[in-house]
């Protein structure tokens, strides 16, 4: 005798599985879409990491 998934309570289960697998993917897309548009912005890229650097101490 084969164990098949025709109880109801699978068909909710896959459905609520899928909508948190596509609000997962939405969010992976904004985060990846807003790093796309930081680094595209072009302009420095330096952040403060505690490390002086000429670029921010001399004025030009």
């Amino acid at each position: 005798m084969a164990i098949k998934a025709t109880h109801e309570i699978h068909q909710r289960r896959w459905s609520r599985n899928a909508g948190v697998a596509l609000v997962l993917a939405a969010f992976i897309a904004v985060i990846f879409g807003l790093t796309i548009a930081k680094v595209s912005g072009g302009g420095s890229l330096e952040a403060f990491d505690h490390a002086p650097r000429n670029s921010i101490t001399v004025n030009e």
